[in-house]
């Protein structure tokens, strides 16, 4: 594994944890040689990481749209910088870059990311890992609700297990190296069952 992108909030939250977890995080990524991908913001979350992977030694990689280059929150140390046109672009982008993808606390922002890229690899469109790093707790309600989900049979158990979910970010990273794709979701008449 080469690149993961990480999503997480532009802000640091109420707990020291969070912004801990992003520290631990990015010191992992560096141990591993991987090269972070984000959303190129210097405040919150994802300051803190992109922070900790440049001062460890590490590559940064951020992907920022022009609106938001524009408003001066775009950090001005990382390996490189790409401006996008769009947040749908910034996705794209960073979602074609990844080998695998995180999900660190964060607002609705980092939860629509995570989302789509849970989505599009329930569909086929990708094969990576997915993973949310649980730090505080911070998402055990959204964990329960993808079992709520699947009681409901809105998810199938197979699709549910896509999303691995640790609080340590070593572990994360080593369930990543394992990490096998279900079948694609389909809609056939005996999928429905």
């Amino acid at each position: 594994m080469k690149r993961v992108t990480v999503f997480c909030g532009s802000r640091v939250g109420t707990a020291e944890e969070y912004k801990e977890g992003a520290i631990a995080l990015g010191r992992e990524l560096v141990k591993r040689g991987i090269t972070l991908v984000y959303g190129g913001g210097s405040v919150g979350l994802m300051g803190v990481i992109a922070n900790t992977v440049l001062k460890e030694g590490g590559e940064v990689i951020g992907i920022i749209p022009r609106f938001l280059e524009e408003r001066e929150i775009s950090h001005i140390s990382l390996t490189e910088l790409h401006i996008v046109e769009s947040m749908h672009e910034r996705k794209a982008k960073m979602a074609d870059l990844a080998d695998g993808f995180i999900a660190m606390p964060g607002g609705p922002g980092t939860l629509e990311e995570l989302v789509e890229i849970f989505t599009w690899g329930q569909l086929g469109l990708h094969e990576k890992p997915l993973g949310l790093l649980n730090i505080h707790d911070f998402y055990d309600p959204l964990i329960q609700f993808f079992d709520h989900m699947t009681t409901e049979q809105f998810l199938k158990e197979k699709h549910r297990q896509m999303v691995l979910v640790e609080s340590d970010p070593a572990r994360l990273l080593e369930q990543f190296s394992t990490y096998e794709a279900p079948e694609v979701k389909t809609y056939l008449e005996e999928d429905q069952i």
